[in-house]
């Protein structure tokens, strides 16, 4: 099944290896865009016209988890330009369809027959096929800045389409001339450049020196990290960023926020730390410089060489590319940590210390005094270390942790009304087409935060089904879904102790459901109940994080108003805990009504 992009006209081909000859003749030219297409489809179109058999190399790649390499050894002879639009981390399509309120119907035609499929079952096949290539079209459009991205480095460096195929780590290797090295032996013998400067933190550094923390993972198996105060805030360092950040945490007046211009990059050029498998360094950097400048103008041809920019210190940590160099990510990695504690050394008299991430602080400053003496020591820092700081600053701050925060500046919007406040974490996120779940209670969440808006305000007003869906997948690792199933409390033998004891037991009831990806709402309904999820031989699992009553909508919702059994009220008590989890006060509640018990 294949769509041409600019005429949306389609091509069908059923059992015709010469019809596909034909229209890969056609089009050999081209871009074929898919969806997981670089470790599916495109090994299966390529075995089709070597002459294989289809269901061979399914059953090679599905089941016995093969590369598509290992079992299309003649692939190579195939030419075909591939743009793979599937998200890293993987998300399914069918996910991705739900967010966008899609159709995320299975077709009722089992992939696994072992028979010839019926002229019904064709149809439908063909329906189910056409139905999932439009929608690949929708996520596409919503990616295409990543597609531009990588035609743009291939045009920006004259490159032979057939690299198009490659991930942007592998481009971003070709690029800079990446040769693979024979490992090294030297992954732990760090390198501290001189311009670090720690006096009461040294001990961080010492940490690092020492040869019994030269290891990713502690004697009890879990990673070697430093948990530390600094600052008065708890700090996590090791071989990642460097996290910390006051726990339901909320404050008005200056909050004062800087963060590290291109941390990584510039910590790579100002201190040789680039992978040592690159031939000519001086060239990372001059694409960074173009980069910048292209930047300042506002040119959009800057995009693509953000890619490579910043895709080199990822993929130096990636045995498989050639960029690969352990030592150089360490590196990298401890340097950017222990120049942002020597920042907050020298910040700490002025503020208090509010949150530390891989390349900023948040700060809370009591006047305008201290601003000034802050970018003051700070400019010191940025002299020393021939790194750049970007200051922003706010007027309120809500955060649960490091990884959820609203920060709320005084003017809310930009000259083209476009929202100032900055939000990070799944609660408060800004939301889009391929990310949208729950998206009614981000919006009460943030409308109470920035406006304060009651939350049944937002919620209520509200009337598009869309806007209240909860998508869920079935993972393989489970036999089917099931919906209104029950359950009883009955006495079973504990083969360990030999007595009877009261245990949760399925009453081997409710529906059990075809499709593998739902659209969950909330109801009202005194006959709905929730939705499961089974593997063979144990009790159905609840879904994470949806009602214990519920009804789907796998349907095309789009445009589609909620029924007058959504149970609104599910969401809004939802919002106020989410709410209640950034202030601590659910946290706060729990311990007074230990005390009480006590």
């Amino acid at each position: 099944m294949f769509i041409e992009y600019k005429t949306r006209k389609g091509k069908v081909i059923i059992n015709d290896e010469e019809a596909l000859m034909k229209f890969y003749q056609s089009y050999k030219d081209d871009i074929f865009i898919g969806f997981n297409s670089r470790n599916y489809d495109i090994h299966i179109f390529k075995g089709l016209l070597l002459g294989m058999d289809a269901g061979y190399i399914n059953d090679k790649l599905i089941i016995q988890g093969k590369k598509g390499w290992e079992v299309v050894r003649e692939g190579y002879k195939i030419p075909l330009n591939n743009f793979d639009i599937m998200p890293n981390p993987p998300i399914s399509l069918k996910t991705l369809e739900g967010f966008m309120g899609s159709m995320i119907k299975e077709s009722s035609v089992p992939f696994d027959l072992d028979r010839w499929l019926t002229n019904e079952e064709i149809k439908e096949t063909i329906k189910y096929c056409l139905h999932d290539v439009k929608q690949t079209i929708l996520v596409f459009e919503a990616k295409r800045e990543e597609f531009e991205s990588q035609l743009g480095l291939i045009e920006m460096f004259n490159l032979d389409m057939s690299l198009f195929n490659k991930t942007k780590a592998q481009l971003s290797a070709h690029i800079l001339g990446a040769e693979k090295h024979e490992n090294r032996g030297d992954e732990f013998d760090f390198i501290f450049p001189e311009v670090i400067r720690l006096d009461k933190y040294k001990y961080i550094k010492e940490w690092y020196e020492n040869p019994e923390n030269r290891r990713y993972v502690d004697d009890k198996g879990k990673k070697n990290k430093l948990i530390t105060e600094i600052a008065g805030v708890e700090h996590v360092l090791g071989f990642g960023g460097i996290h910390a950040a006051i726990p339901n945490y909320y404050t008005e007046g200056i909050i004062l926020c800087c963060d590290v211009a291109s941390l990584y990059p510039s910590i790579m050029i100002n201190f040789d730390f680039l992978s040592r498998n690159v031939k000519e360094p001086l060239k990372f950097k001059d694409i960074r410089d173009k980069r910048l400048s292209l930047k300042k103008i506002k040119d959009k041809k800057e995009k693509p060489l953000k890619v490579v920019i910043n895709g080199t210190f990822g993929a130096s940590k990636d045995q498989f590319n050639a960029l690969f160099d352990p030592l150089m990510a360490n590196n990298v990695c401890i340097t950017g940590q222990l120049l942002l504690v020597d920042l907050i050394e020298k910040v700490e008299p002025y503020c208090e210390l509010i949150q530390s991430n891989t390349d900023g602080i948040y700060m809370k400053v009591e006047n305008r005094e201290n601003v000034n003496k802050i970018k003051e020591v700070a400019k010191e820092w940025e002299v020393r270390t021939g790194l750049e700081l970007e200051w922003d600053e706010y007027i309120k701050i809500y955060q649960k942790d490091v990884n959820n925060y609203l920060l709320i500046p005084e003017k809310l919007y930009d000259e083209k009304g476009k929202p100032r406040w900055k939000t990070k974490g799944v609660y408060v996120k800004k939301l889009n087409d391929l990310d949208y779940d729950l998206p009614i209670v981000n919006k009460a969440m943030v409308n109470y935060f920035v406006f304060n808006t009651p939350i049944e305000e937002t919620i209520n007003s509200c009337d598009e089904l869309r806007e209240f869906q909860k998508i869920v997948k079935l993972s393989s690792a489970y036999k089917y879904a099931l919906k209104n199933c029950t359950f009883s409390k009955k006495k079973v033998l504990n083969e360990k102790t030999g007595k009877m004891v009261l245990k949760k037991v399925w009453n081997e009831d409710g529906e059990i459901l075809k499709d593998k990806t739902f659209r969950v709402f909330a109801s009202t309904k005194e006959e709905d109940k929730g939705i499961y999820k089974r593997k063979e031989g144990e009790n159905p699992e609840k879904f994470a994080n949806t009602p214990d009553k519920c009804f789907i909508n796998n349907d095309d919702i789009k445009g589609k108003k909620i029924p007058n059994y959504l149970d609104k009220q599910y969401y809004i008590d939802l919002a106020q805990e989410r709410i209640n989890q950034f202030l601590g006060t659910d946290k706060k509640t729990k311990k007074k009504k230990e005390k009480v018990s006590k």
